[in-house]
C-alpha cells in the first residue's frame, strides 16, 4: 500500500467518523424561544407591577389629600386595568411571533411574504 491510499482512506474514514458524530449529537437548544414558564412569569410580574404601582399612587394621593380610601380603590382598579392590558399586548405579541416562525417568516410585523402583494 502506498502513503497516497493510506493518506485517501484516513481521510474517508475521517469524514465518515465526522458524519457519524454530527447525526448523532443533538441540535443545540435555541435561547431566543420562551418557555411556557418564562411567559407565565412575564404576564405575572405585569399584572402585579401594574397593581403595586396604581396602589401606591392612589394611597400617596390619599395621604396627600386626607380622601382615604377613594383614590386607593380608584388607583388600584386603573392598576390592575393597565397591568392586564399589558398582558393582552404581551400575549399578542407573542402569538405573533409564533404564527411569523410557524409560517415561516422571519420579520417582526408577523405578516407572510404573500400579505403585502394585494392578492
Amino acid at each position: 500500500m502506498s502513503d497516497q491510499d493510506r493518506e485517501a482512506r484516513m481521510a474517508a474514514l475521517e469524514a465518515k467518523i465526522a458524519a457519524a458524530k454530527k447525526a448523532v449529537e443533538p441540535p443545540a437548544p435555541s435561547e431566543s424561544h420562551y418557555n411556557q414558564a418564562q411567559v407565565a412569569w412575564r404576564m405575572v410580574t405585569e399584572l402585579v407591577a401594574g397593581l403595586g404601582l396604581g396602589f401606591a399612587i392612589g394611597f400617596g394621593l390619599d395621604t396627600l389629600f386626607g380622601t382615604k380610601p377613594i383614590l386607593l380603590v380608584v388607583f388600584t382598579m386603573l392598576g390592575m386595568a393597565a397591568g392586564v392590558q399589558t398582558m393582552v399586548r404581551t400575549a399578542r405579541e407573542l402569538e405573533r411571533k409564533n404564527a411569523a416562525e410557524t409560517a415561516g417568516t422571519d420579520d417582526e410585523s408577523g405578516q407572510s411574504p404573500r400579505d403585502g402583494e394585494g392578492h
